[in-house]
């Protein structure tokens, strides 16, 4: 039997709109979507942006969804990632299809590169389909552009002592889950002298979206502060 092929479909930041045509024709086939959750509690976010275009799937499908906790014990999650692959591997064997739906894009802080470095292990056919990424999302949300000419975009996934170390060698940076460490974020930025915009969206494209000026104090898990030092500077029309 000839075994199944895995597909990472990247659903974007939250609006079903926002999906690819291609990541709508691949969900539309594939006989196992696989969903990960942060937690058995709670449903997972990009089954439900994909929630419509699955009911109208042209033949039976199955959803799995293996648990991806956010924890920070990385032999424990280890053991989750070996889980969730073996899951999908179980159903490739089978000859069936998986596709594996991300939030953003599935190249980029996605729960997906966890499973495709051991799935690349077993020989298996692999296709990625790209989508639109949450910071992408979050400018088209503020109205500003990220950068122009020979401009330099950084994006960072943890504020620490490294962003202190490139800040002078960006034009714009885009912090990603700003709600976990605003403090030590405005302490580093406002370290730098130069003239700059900030921006924070919460829930990119979803129907509680939030984009204001400034940092993003609250909790939300889903928040992204865009700062741009530059003379110019676009006024937020939000």
């Amino acid at each position: 039997m000839q075994r199944g092929k895995l597909i990472g479909i990247g659903v974007g930041p939250g609006d079903p709109e926002l999906l690819t045509v291609k990541a709508v024709k691949a969900l539309k086939k594939a006989p196992v979507i696989c969903a990960p959750r942060s937690s058995a509690s709670r449903p997972s976010l990009a089954l439900s942006i994909v929630r419509t275009v699955l009911e109208e799937h042209k033949s039976e499908h199955e959803i799995i969804e293996p648990l991806f906790p956010m924890i920070e014990d990385k032999k424990a999650l280890e053991k989750y990632w070996d889980g969730a692959a073996q899951l999908i591997i179980e159903k490739l064997n089978q000859g069936l299809d998986v596709a594996f739906i991300t939030l953003g894009d599935p190249t980029l802080y996605s729960t997906f590169s966890y499973v495709l470095k051991i799935i690349r292990d077993e020989d298996i056919v692999v296709d990625i389909i790209p989508g639109v990424t949450s910071f992408t999302g979050c400018a088209a949300s503020a109205g500003i552009t990220l950068a122009e000419k020979d401009e330099i975009v950084v994006i960072v996934p943890k504020v620490d002592e490294r962003l202190s170390q490139i800040l002078e060698h960006g034009d714009t940076f885009v912090i990603m889950k700003t709600s976990r460490h605003t403090d030590l974020l405005e302490d580093i930025i406002n370290q730098d002298e130069r003239d700059k915009l900030i921006i924070s969206v919460q829930n990119c494209s979803m129907d509680d979206e939030k984009v204001f000026k400034g940092f993003a104090n609250d909790k939300k898990y889903l928040s992204t502060t865009i700062v741009k030092f530059r003379d110019d500077n676009e006024d937020n029309k939000n």
